[in-house]
């Protein structure tokens, strides 16, 4: 056991720090030629189009470009100073923590949420020329793809901060990542994790069938009219399908593959089948959830404001949560119980 787990670990130990550094520095990079005036810049009001949706939506150039150089040009030097017990060391630990936190999660908007559930759509469409008069780029603009970018450096400067970690800690297992304790949280997180997507689709769902569920007529007659809530009704559905798979996480056929299934039948499930797409939804449900919470602070909205409209995504945060803390707990268990 203590041969696999060495190797898998150091397996993506020995590249994330340099990977990291040159994440870092590429962006940091972008920063100085945005400083210099310099096209693309992805913040603002001209990037955002206005809404607001951004936590960075209404940034000036003159002021971020230079604190994006900054941030990336000392995001790379604090990965380098990740040696030693030093305070050096663990400043650095707690700069890559909290920027890769922000990077991953609390910069980025719902809009990549968005284009992720509508890429499928898009590629499926594009050879019938559908949906008419919208295009992959449209879906995915530089502004939006940009926040996938800094999602990646998130996971980037993160894993090099959880290196680290482990290399000063020798692999030191805390008491929760026990195989009891597991047993534990880990149904709680699953049941969590499956409750708010069904209440989220539950919502739309009813809109979809002509049930105007906690929102005025009015409103209710747009929705109808633009064919809002059928889109809504098919985002739903994907939350539906994301809940079973989560449930997954804690049955037997989240580990081996039911029987019934041609060719896969019977065989082991890979843990990273599951786990690493229940953690990128889980980070991006999470990052859609936060602005949720930004706008209703911020003050009145455009929406129609009740708890169907808003009131489930407002719940997205402890989704996510849910999810990754289900997805670890998922792995975990496999790795006691396989070894």
């Amino acid at each position: 056991m203590t041969t696999i787990t060495t190797r898998r670990q150091s397996s993506w130990t020995r590249w994330v720090e340099p990977v990291a550094v040159g994440w870092a520095l590429l962006y940091g990079g972008l920063g100085i030629l945005w400083t210099l005036g310099g096209p693309g810049f992805p913040f603002g009001k001209a990037a955002d189009r206005g809404y607001g949706e951004s936590i960075l939506g209404t940034a000036d150039p003159r002021l971020l470009a230079p604190v994006v150089a900054v941030a990336g040009l000392l995001a790379a030097a604090a990965v380098l100073a990740l040696r030693g017990t030093n305070v050096l060391a663990k400043a650095a630990f707690g700069y890559l923590a909290i920027l890769g936190a922000s990077l991953l999660v609390v910069i980025p908007d719902r809009r990549p949420l968005i284009a992720v559930a509508y890429a499928p759509i898009l590629l499926i469409g594009a050879p019938f020329g559908w949906p008419e008069g919208v295009s992959f780029l449209d879906a995915i603009p530089w502004p939006v793809l940009n926040q996938l970018v800094l999602m990646v450096g998130g996971v980037l400067l993160l894993g090099a901060a959880l290196a680290y970690r482990r290399r000063v800690r020798h692999d030191e297992a805390a008491p929760w990542t026990t195989l009891a304790a597991v047993s534990r949280w880990g149904p709680w997180a699953v049941g969590i994790a499956v409750a708010i997507p069904v209440l989220y689709a539950a919502t739309r769902w009813a809109w979809a069938l002509g049930i105007p569920l906690g929102i005025s007529e009015e409103f209710f007659r747009e929705g109808q009219e633009s064919g809002l809530w059928i889109a809504g009704a098919g985002l739903a559905s994907f939350a539906v399908v994301g809940a079973l798979l989560t449930l997954g996480l804690w049955q037997r056929w989240g580990e081996e593959f039911p029987r019934w299934l041609p060719l896969l039948g019977g065989r082991r499930v890979p843990p990273n089948l599951a786990v690493v797409p229940a953690t990128i939804v889980a980070v991006f449900v999470t990052s859609a959830g936060l602005e949720y919470w930004r706008l209703v602070l911020a003050g009145p909205m455009e929406m129609e404001m009740s708890w169907t409209t808003l009131g489930p995504e407002l719940l997205w945060p402890i989704w996510g949560v849910a999810l990754a803390a289900a997805a670890l707990g998922y792995r975990l268990r496999r790795r006691a119980n396989e070894g």
